[in-house]
């Protein structure tokens, strides 16, 4: 049985932590706000965007003709998996939820006899896969060395696959993130933003087809407004994710500390009774000893 003085050091190092889990708590919810805010302000963009390439593409008239960046090659051998996770931990199950659908995903490919190269944006994404896929991360790209996630950077990170994609380094890229939806949910996404258009392009000019918009004529052609909208439209999706994550990244933190918080609150009252009955108890033998002792003299 625990002493009275380990009993009272645990008190008082359970009280210390609840005090740290507390303040980070605030800390969090107060980023939250701002992130949040972010995060929802470039959603309409992103979507009009993405309108916007999907429109262009159901127009191209001669599909085979179109950049490979557009259409997608014919042989997908090399596939390019981007993910976004954040630097920093004690955030619950935020990063494990991303990676645990990067790895799902790695591992499809890899018993398709696909070559997978992985790009980890964020270190606790480096730290899930290097054990089992280290080999297949050819960079790393920190995030905490940013005062803040902006436009600028989204570019670098864009500019960096579309040159790989010059260079033939791969043939398809996805990015993995997480979906903000609220403080205490997020939704682990995989979207592929090289090429345009999915695997299946008869799919897509189908659901075009359904779609009850106006009729444009693109002056150039389609096939050259595509060139100058695909680049741009890799680093918006990048530059959403980012803020996606760092949403979710606050919002699952804020939620972590709070139930922290609450279980060392429940610990503290634990240990708190387990002291007073032990206090108690050594009070009552000290008294029987002391009667005990009177009587026998």
């Amino acid at each position: 049985m625990a002493s009275l003085k380990d009993l009272r050091d645990r008190i008082s190092s359970v009280q210390s932590t609840k005090k740290i889990t507390s303040a980070m708590k605030l800390v969090a919810g107060a980023r939250l706000k701002k992130a949040q805010t972010e995060a929802e302000s470039s959603r309409p963009y992103t979507k009009r965007m993405q309108q916007i390439m999907d429109n262009i593409t159901s127009n191209v008239k001669n599909i085979e003709n179109a950049p490979e960046i557009i259409k997608g090659k014919e042989n997908s051998k090399t596939h390019l998996i981007v993910l976004m996770t954040s630097d920093r931990g004690l955030c619950g199950g935020f990063n494990t939820a991303i990676t645990k659908l990067a790895k799902n995903k790695i591992k499809k490919l890899l018993a398709s006899n696909k070559i997978v190269k992985i790009i980890c944006v964020g270190k606790k994404g480096l730290d899930h896969l290097k054990r089992e896929f280290n080999e297949l991360i050819i960079d790393s790209i920190p995030i905490s060395t940013k005062k803040k996630i902006d436009y600028e950077f989204a570019t670098k990170i864009s500019n960096k696959i579309l040159l790989m994609y010059e260079n033939e380094e791969f043939d398809i890229a996805h990015i993995i993130f997480s979906l903000f939806k609220s403080a205490i949910k997020q939704e682990a996404q995989l979207k592929q933003i090289i090429p345009v258009l999915d695997d299946n392009v008869e799919n897509i000019s189908k659901k075009d087809e359904n779609k009850d918009g106006a009729i444009y004529e693109y002056e150039p052609e389609e096939e050259e407004v595509l060139k100058n909208l695909v680049p741009q439209n890799v680093a918006i999706q990048i530059f959403s994710g980012l803020l996606e994550n760092a949403a979710g990244e606050q919002g699952a933190r804020m939620t972590a500390m709070d139930s922290a918080t609450r279980n060392a609150g429940e610990l503290i009252d634990t240990l708190t009774l387990n002291y007073n009955r032990s206090r108690q108890a050594q009070i009552t033998k000290e008294l029987i000893e002391v009667i005990s002792g009177a009587e026998a003299v």
